[in-house]
């Protein structure tokens, strides 16, 4: 099995492979994480309805975990989506403009990436208060007496999961520049 990567300057320098090298193997790291978090909600479901049907007695607390943990999925898997290039959007136009100029699919490339990093931060920004507040009051979800969890792990994800896309983010737009600059150097575009 391959692994596939996102396009690489076929030209580089030393420090930008090693960034690249590090931000790849941080968003792999927390989309296994993700998807070992998929595994468990998937064991978590099944032996709630088991212990429904057989025992008559739920697991307290899995709509609570359930509905916490897709939010974390999304977060720990964003950035490595980004990256294998399968963000959802068209490429139908950029492939028919990169037919005729790679440099102008670079270009809109560039500026899809600074538009999105733009709405990612803005992400973070309005998370990382809810995050403090979270942290400092000791906010949980659930009932007291039955099932409670602290929702700061939840919003601590959300802050390393943006700050993780951003960074691939900001590889992509590097990319994306080289492919104005020299558009023989960049095969595939700012992802």
């Amino acid at each position: 099995m391959s692994v596939e990567r996102s396009p690489e300057p076929r030209r580089g320098s030393g420090p930008m492979k090693t960034v690249r090298r590090v931000a790849d193997t941080m968003s792999t790291a927390l989309n296994v994480i993700g998807t070992l978090l998929i595994l468990g909600l998937v064991i978590l479901v099944n032996a709630d309805v088991i212990g429904r049907e057989l025992f008559l007695s739920p697991i307290s607390g899995v709509p609570e975990i359930v509905s916490m943990s897709i939010v974390a999925i999304v977060f720990l898997q964003v950035s490595q989506a980004f990256r294998m290039g399968r963000f959802t959007r068209t490429d139908a136009f950029l492939d028919a403009v990169s037919r005729r100029s790679s440099r102008v699919r670079s270009a809109i490339e560039l500026l899809y990436v600074v538009a999105a990093l733009a709405l990612i931060w803005f992400v973070f920004s309005a998370s990382y208060p809810l995050f403090e507040k979270a942290w400092e009051r000791g906010t949980y979800v659930g009932t007291v007496g039955d099932f409670t969890a602290p929702e700061w792990p939840v919003k601590l994800v959300i802050l390393i999961g943006s700050v993780a896309l951003m960074i691939q983010m900001a590889i992509g737009g590097i990319l994306a520049l080289i492919g104005v600059i020299h558009p023989e150097d960049v095969s595939g575009g700012g992802q």
